[in-house]
Parts: C-alpha cells; sequence; structure tokens
C-alpha cells in the first residue's frame, strides 16, 4: 500500500516510539485496514453492459462456496475491538469530556471533507461526460458506503465513558446487554414479523460488542490466552450453528441480490464471528509484539497506522477509477468490466491488485496530509 520504508526512516521510527507502545494493537489495526481494502478489491467487481453502463457484481453470487473468503478478508470487528481498547487507554476519569471527544473525532472526521469535494467535482463531470446515471449512482454509493462505518465508530467512540462505566460496574456480564439486544432485534426481524427497519438497531448494538471487548482488554481482563481461546471457540461455535440451523447465510459480507446480509445491518451471526476473531486477534497479540520489534516491520505497521483514514476511505475510488479508465478505453479486460461467475476470473482479478494498490498509492501521495492536523 505504501513504500517500504527506508533502513534510515525505519530507524528513526524505532527510535521515537515509547517503549511501552502496544504494538499488537497498532498491527491489528493495520490488519483490519487491509482485510477491508483486499476484501473490497476482491469481492466487488463492475461488469460491462455493452452500452456504457456499468453493474455491480459480485463472485459470491455465483460462487456461493467462496463464502470462507469473506470470513478471512470481513475484519471490521479487529477494527472495533482495537478502537474500544485505545479508546479506553485514552480516556482518564474526570478529564473534561468535550476537548478528549473532540480530539478522538477530528481524526475520523478530518480527511472526510477531501473525499466528499472531489467526488462531486467528480460526479459533476462525469455526469456532463455522459456516463449514465444508474453506473454513477453505483460509484457514489461505493464511495459513501463507508461513510457509515465512521458514523458508527464515532458514536462509539463519544459514548466511551459510558461503555467504560459499564465495564467497572458489571465487568464481562456487561457483554451480555448487546449480545441480548442484537438477539432480539433479529427474532423480530426474521422470527416475528417486526418493520425491516428495526434492523438498524444493531448497526449499534452489534458493533457495541467487539468494541465493550476492546474495553475490557484495555483493563486487563482479557490478557490470559485462556480468554482469548473462549471467545474463539465460542464465537466459532454460535456462528457455525447460527449459519447451519438457523438460516443465517455463509458469507460474512453483503451479497448483491441475496434476500439477508449479514453485514447490512449485522445479524448476531456476523458478531458471533466478530466474537471468534476477536478470540484469534487476542491470541495473535504475542506474536505479533514480536514481529513488530524488527525496525522494518514496526516502520510499516506505523505508517500504515497514520494513514489508516486515507486508505479506508480512498480504496474504492482506486478500484473504481482503473475500472472507469478501463471502460473509457473501450477494453473488457479479464477480471475487470467482465462477469465474476466463473473460477476463471479469480487470477485474473488477483493480477490487478497492484494495479489498484498503484492507483491507492497516487491517491494517498495527493491526500495524505489532510488526515494530520495543521501545525500551529
Amino acid at each position: 500500500m505504501l513504500d517500504t520504508p527506508r533502513p534510515g526512516l525505519a530507524a528513526r521510527i524505532e527510535a521515537a516510539t515509547p517503549p511501552d507502545r502496544d504494538r499488537a494493537v497498532d498491527a491489528l489495526r493495520a490488519l483490519a485496514i487491509l482485510g477491508v481494502v483486499l476484501g473490497h478489491w476482491c469481492v466487488t467487481a463492475f461488469v460491462s453492459m455493452g452500452d456504457g453502463r456499468l453493474r455491480v457484481a459480485s463472485p459470491l453470487s455465483a460462487m456461493p462456496h467462496l463464502a470462507p473468503v469473506s470470513w478471512v478478508l470481513q475484519t471490521l470487528a479487529v477494527f472495533f475491538l482495537v478502537g474500544g481498547c485505545t479508546a479506553a487507554k485514552g480516556h482518564r476519569a474526570g478529564e473534561p469530556y468535550l476537548p478528549w471527544a473532540r480530539r478522538r473525532l477530528a481524526r475520523l472526521a478530518r480527511p472526510v471533507p477531501v473525499l466528499l469535494l472531489a467526488w462531486a467535482a467528480a460526479a459533476s463531470a462525469l455526469a456532463w461526460a455522459g456516463l449514465p446515471s444508474g453506473t454513477l449512482h453505483a460509484l457514489l454509493k461505493l464511495v459513501l458506503s463507508p461513510l457509515w462505518f465512521l458514523g458508527v465508530y464515532g458514536a462509539l467512540t463519544v459514548l466511551t465513558p459510558v461503555v467504560v462505566a459499564l465495564w467497572n460496574r458489571l465487568g464481562m456480564r456487561g457483554l451480555l446487554l448487546p449480545l441480548a439486544a442484537t438477539a432480539l432485534i433479529d427474532l423480530g426481524r426474521f422470527g416475528l414479523d417486526a418493520p425491516a427497519w428495526i434492523g438498524w438497531g444493531t448497526v449499534l448494538t452489534g458493533w457495541l460488542v467487539p468494541f465493550y471487548l476492546g474495553v475490557a482488554w484495555a483493563h486487563g481482563a482479557l490478557a490470559p490466552p485462556r480468554a482469548g481461546w473462549a471467545l474463539l471457540a465460542g464465537g466459532a461455535a454460535a456462528a457455525a450453528a447460527l449459519v447451519l440451523w438457523a438460516g443465517f447465510p455463509a458469507s460474512m459480507v453483503g451479497v448483491p441480490g441475496a434476500e439477508v446480509s449479514n453485514l447490512n445491518p449485522p445479524t448476531l451471526a456476523a458478531v458471533a464471528f466478530g466474537t471468534a476473531q476477536c478470540g484469534l486477534a487476542l491470541l495473535a497479540r504475542g506474536p505479533l509484539t514480536r514481529l513488530t520489534r524488527r525496525p522494518g516491520v514496526w516502520a510499516a505497521v506505523a505508517l500504515a497506522n497514520l494513514s489508516a483514514m486515507t486508505i479506508f476511505l480512498w480504496h474504492q475510488t482506486a478500484m473504481m477509477s482503473v475500472t472507469v479508465a478501463a471502460a473509457a478505453a473501450g477494453g473488457a479486460l479479464p477480471g475487470l468490466l467482465t462477469a465474476p461467475d466463473r473460477a476463471a476470473w479469480i487470477p485474473t482479478r488477483l493480477a490487478w491488485l497492484p494495479v489498484f494498490a498503484l492507483a491507492l498509492a497516487v491517491l494517498w501521495s495527493l491526500t495524505h496530509r489532510f488526515e494530520r492536523p495543521r501545525p500551529r
């Protein structure tokens, strides 16, 4: 995603890192962002309709046996786990709330206006050039869809004092509250014919589960390996049971045309799966800590964390820039603008990932400065 750090830069980053820095947390955040990026690049495809129009397709629709790919690349729960941990560690009892919340939210919100302004100009130019409105709508939907994550993440961040207070009062028992709320909402949606809109309540209750686990991690409750094993085994067993016997989809990402999505909004199956991911992340702390003691590895992780929001916000634009440029040139290249409906599509798609990464690197070079605060 970013250039490999030069040895001198790696040494400077290593020297500037505080000795008590929890490098595993930063490594997990970098891996979570990488999973989201690769997930979108691998399971989101545009297919040329032959008349200038493009439609969004997914290989998971035609090849449902690829669902295990979504188990690897759907890493949002890890991001919320890390977010809860860092937010809880950064909050101090008695600290003024508004300045603290403002600082926490600034990092999330700072690069968003640049994306919106850039796409406002791009959408106007594409419409003027004659891009069909349906295609333009599909592009804008993919660009704006990641913003829901920032909204939920920001909401949970500003609620950190409440979540910490809940932890101090109930400990691990507090985890039952968002789990039960998610289960009740799913029961209403799928078993009691309640209005479908109530499902959007799980956007908060579902992602509160890994966030709460992050708060527990910050308070030292999940340090023993048995905690990680318990979350991994319990979450995996619950997710498997919900998929096999309760009718939830096997894919942990949305599939175009599917009647039910595990992600939009998150279902109890997605929450159980995310709990298993959190357990695996906790078990990986030791190996990641040892790995990031290497200056080159740590420098790459540190730089990825500095640009996490830029990478997250612009990775869809990078993929679509390459796709639209190919469509404008009139070529339906294998893995790009061709239907993802057969196994041969997979290696050709993988061959395009370095091109997407190069486009993202160009966008990163233009926009990453907006993620950092202005010098006073």
